[in-house]
């Protein structure tokens, strides 16, 4: 009877220790998730810092440069449509982050905005009374500046997303993912190569 009684005892010990070790993984798993999704969310942060500099410099990039390129008038309400899509895409994303869709729609509208941008400094270059101006030429560099920020703030963004993507989904972190909600994150992802390079202007 004491024996059946010591069975039963370390049966039901073994079992709330196997419930506990059960209970436990979908927590780290969970956990771990939360961490990696803070840490692409955070990284975006720095991104919204240098676009917000950016959103801001270029209505007065604009409105420097119109008075010399007055045959160009096509050229900077692009730049002005695309910079105002871009900057209502983004003060969404900034919100939600880990949005595939939305992220997608972001990145197409910064693409736009870096080909107006790269457009209009290529066709700064044939204006000479431009280089005579220090606040053009003031804005032009702080704005390249601001370009390598947003470059360097990406890639580390992009890392983050892809160690969070692939943490959801090694096994049985998929599972759990799924269930808990952690979808898949998107990459910030400039995909025409022209658009890649930072835009740049010498005026020498």
């Amino acid at each position: 009877m004491e024996t059946n009684t010591m069975l039963i005892i370390a049966f039901v010990v073994i079992l709330i220790v196997g419930l506990i070790l059960l209970i436990r993984i979908p927590i780290r798993i969970y956990n771990k998730l939360v961490e990696l999704r803070n840490m692409f969310k955070n990284a975006f942060a720095q991104i919204d810092v240098q676009l917000k500099r950016r959103y801001d410099i270029v209505p007065n990039l604009v409105e420097t440069t119109k008075a010399y390129l007055k045959h160009e008038s096509g050229t900077l309400e692009a730049v002005i449509k695309a910079r105002n899509q871009a900057q209502q895409l983004e003060s969404r994303v900034a919100e939600d982050p880990g949005n595939a869709d939305l992220m997608k729609k972001f990145a197409g509208a910064e693409s736009q905005l870096s080909g107006a941008l790269g457009r209009l400094f290529a066709i700064s270059e044939s204006y000479p009374e431009l280089k005579a101006n220090q606040n053009v030429m003031q804005l032009f560099d702080e704005l390249t500046v601001i370009e390598q920020h947003i470059a360097s703030a990406r890639a580390l963004f992009n890392n983050a997303v892809t160690t969070y993507n692939i943490g959801r989904e090694i096994f049985p972190n998929i599972i759990l993912a799924n269930i808990m909600g952690f979808a898949p994150a998107e990459l910030f992802e400039i995909t025409n190569e022209e658009e890649r390079e930072a835009p740049r202007v010498q005026f020498s």
